[in-house]
């Protein structure tokens, strides 16, 4: 099997890029393609790389972001992609049951099975767990860093019920082509899996099998209502909570009145007013535990 790494250097698991160099010469990958990066948004580029030379996987170190660009890159090529969670959050990792465990997921990454399962598509660019405007984005950009370390889930309610005021924005979502809400929201979210948001189980029934993506559009418009929902998710009940509607669908068009900030898979984007988000059913190859590689 020839492999390739992409690595972020600047992400730890373990013992780290030198305990991962001796666990993949023990299982015979003594020369693999190699990569460090010092942001995520330089890992494309070498996963490019990666393809060209012709490599049969390419594993990837790092959290959410670096995931999220490599797998940008990796979907429709028919390659699989084998994750290293070495990131903070690793929701993509978590949702597929692969561990924060480097001898594990370096065992899952060449023993494992390979599954093919869907992704997002938000205005050109691909995600594996989730894509947000509004409430949820500054949640998210204002959650980085210590807070996040020290407060875990906390943070994302904290800072939710700090911004979700000033995200509240009038909003049109369209689903397969048809109108699903008009009015004002303080975040709409798209994802391919259920738990996003630290850990919160915001979509219930969200499977990356089923070529739909979930649509949660969270129409709280101040602290209370915000951490209702948020209270809601966590404890699995999202599609319960009063100030939340959703639906799945293959299209989601979202127009915004005004520009907000957007986010995909935790990674901060522009403002926008327009998102085009498609599924693209079966896209990717990634490996996953089975009863050999846990």
């Amino acid at each position: 099997m020839k492999v390739a790494v992409v690595a972020h250097r600047k992400k730890s698991l373990d013992g780290g890029l030198v305990e991962l160099r001796e666990l993949l010469a023990r299982y015979g990958v003594t020369d693999p393609l190699w990569f460090e990066v010092p942001k995520s948004k330089k890992a494309p580029k070498f996963v490019r790389q990666a393809l060209d030379a012709g490599v049969d996987r390419v594993f990837v170190w790092g959290g959410d972001g670096t995931v999220q660009r490599s797998l940008d890159v990796l979907a429709g090529t028919g390659v699989p992609m084998a994750v290293l969670p070495a990131g903070t959050g690793n929701l993509f990792a978590g949702n597929l049951n692969i561990p924060v465990s480097l001898e594990r997921a370096v065992r899952i990454g060449l023993q494992g099975d390979v599954h093919t399962i869907d992704v997002g598509r938000i205005n050109g660019e691909r995600f594996g767990v989730m894509a947000g405007v509004g409430a949820d984005a500054l949640m998210i950009r204002d959650a980085d860093g210590g807070l996040k370390d020290r407060l875990g889930r906390g943070a994302y309610v904290l800072t939710g019920i700090k911004n979700v005021t000033d995200a509240v924005v009038r909003v049109r979502v369209d689903v397969d082509g048809k109108k699903f809400y008009s009015g004002k929201a303080g975040c709409v979210i798209v994802g391919n899996v259920g738990r996003v948001w630290g850990g919160i189980d915001a979509f219930d029934d969200a499977t990356p099998y089923d070529g739909k993506l979930d649509v949660a559009v969270i129409t709280a418009t101040n602290a209370s209502q915000w951490a209702r929902v948020l209270g809601r998710a966590a404890v699995g009940r999202t599609a319960k909570a009063k100030h939340v509607q959703m639906t799945s669908a293959r299209k989601i068009d979202i127009a915004l009145k005004s520009s907000r900030l957007y986010q995909v898979d935790g990674g901060d984007r522009t403002k926008t007013q327009t998102m085009k988000v498609r599924v693209e059913p079966r896209a990717l190859m990634v490996c996953v535990p089975n009863e050999q590689a846990t």
